[in-house]
């Protein structure tokens, strides 16, 4: 905006200022003649002739250009020029043949023995009523664009130092407004990033201000929110524990009073649909805190995690009749809280232990960022591949497969993806399937 006034402004002004300067040099040119033929009409004479060539020399320095006096006849007197053309006769010149005849001249012609553009101004010189002689006064055009280059450059320079001036102004300006806004943004990423007590200072502009306050507002709702939702889930999980843990001891209690077989089958299964449920509960405790940071992060060497995850999982996957292995890479580290890692890794290998057929093998493989734990369980079907992350779809193999809770993938990525890590799942080749759980390599 401020270039395009300067356009609007300075051009008007150049073009304005060029012909002034035009008008100005025309101007001085008349006035000079017409100084020099006032004062040369008492200067014609022989003995004052050295009083001439000052008088001519004087007006030359003044209008930069050429002054000559000629007589009525058109006889050169006096001359500015080096060497002076004295006695010459110049009454054929247009410009000097108007002045002598009485009238003013001034205009601009081609000089052939200058071999170039003039400006020629005449006025002619009266003694006793007519025609004396003549003064005329001669400038180059190219001195004239010169004089007006001049301007114009000065003008230009004028406009630059204004622009200069503008855009630093501007800059000052403009990071005054935007440091407040690079500060709120710097907030925002806090509160992004999981630090909810983050607040942006109230500053700048009113329109900043306003909404540095409608910023925080949302910001202490929000915190009080997810702290409400937080202490409902907790209270929720550890009131649900006691009351099925009793369940599940009643249940238990039933069996051994003795029953019938049919009826011990059923109280078996209850008890199964008792720790299903309280396995939810617990996982959706876990849910409930996950995108949350609640531990730090810390560098860690996905080859120990999946050793110590091999050590937890032998067990269980020999009880299934399931060969659990190790395809370790020394070497490869990753960023994350050792705690979220160890969680997420967990649901990963445990839902290929339920899914794998006995008789297979479940392998653990650390690749670069990442841990891969790969089965031959039944593998996905085509598009699940990320259905399957969604809380509680368990997907084709799962609903007529082992029971579950349908929560542990989406509790691994969310445990991720807190590291702004990942995990996937994908089909293997020859059969199975390959889940992925990738961290950052740096913080």
């Amino acid at each position: 905006m401020l270039l395009l006034a300067i356009i609007a402004l300075g051009v008007p002004l150049a073009l304005s200022l060029s012909a002034r300067v035009n008008d100005e040099v025309r101007s001085q040119a008349q006035s000079q003649a017409d100084l020099v033929a006032a004062t040369a009409a008492d200067l014609l004479a022989s003995s004052r002739r050295s009083d001439l060539a000052v008088l001519v020399s004087t007006s030359a320095a003044t209008v930069r250009g050429r002054v000559l006096v000629v007589d009525r006849a058109g006889v050169v007197l006096a001359d500015s020029a080096v060497p002076p053309e004295l006695g010459s006769n110049y009454a054929g010149r247009p410009e000097i043949a108007s002045a002598l005849r009485g009238r003013q001249f001034q205009a601009q012609r081609a000089s052939h023995t200058l071999g170039e553009q003039i400006l020629a101004t005449a006025v002619p010189i009266i003694r006793g009523g007519a025609p004396a002689g003549a003064v005329r006064v001669t400038q180059s055009v190219a001195s004239v664009h010169a004089a007006i280059n001049r301007a114009e450059l000065g003008l230009a320079l004028i406009a630059a130092t204004v622009l200069a001036l503008g855009l630093a102004v501007g800059v000052v300006i403009a990071r005054q407004i935007a440091r407040p806004l690079g500060r709120m943004e710097d907030v925002a990423l806090s509160v992004a990033g999981g630090d909810l007590s983050a607040r942006a200072v109230i500053e700048g502009s009113r329109e900043q201000r306003s909404l540095g306050a409608s910023f925080n507002l949302m910001a202490e709702r929000l915190e009080r929110l997810l702290a409400y939702q937080r202490a409902f889930v907790a209270d929720a999980s550890h009131q649900l524990r006691t009351p099925l843990t009793g369940l599940r001891l009643r249940i238990e209690e039933a069996g051994a009073a003795g029953v019938t077989p049919a009826a011990a089958s059923e109280l078996e299964a209850a008890v199964t649909e008792v720790d299903r449920l309280a396995s939810i509960v617990e996982e959706l405790l876990v849910l409930s805190r996950a995108g949350e940071r609640e531990l730090p992060g810390e560098r860690l060497d996905l080859d120990t995690v999946a050793e110590y995850a091999l050590a937890r999982w032998q067990a269980a996957a020999a009880k299934e009749g399931i060969t659990l292995g190790l395809e370790g890479r020394p070497g490869v580290q990753a960023w994350s809280a050792a705690a979220d890692a160890e969680r997420a890794l967990d649901a990963l290998i445990e839902n290929a232990l339920r899914y794998s057929p006995p008789g297979s093998e479940v392998t653990l493989a650390v690749v670069p960022g990442a841990i891969e734990v790969r089965d031959r369980g039944p593998g996905l079907a085509l598009g699940e591949e990320e259905l399957i992350f969604a809380r509680f779809h368990r997907g084709s193999a799962g609903r007529g497969g082992p029971p579950g809770s349908g929560l542990g993938l989406a509790i691994a990525r969310e445990l991720a993806q807190e590291w702004d890590g990942d995990v996937t799942l994908r089909n293997r080749e020859g059969g199975g399937a390959t889940a992925a759980l990738s961290l950052p390599v740096d913080p």
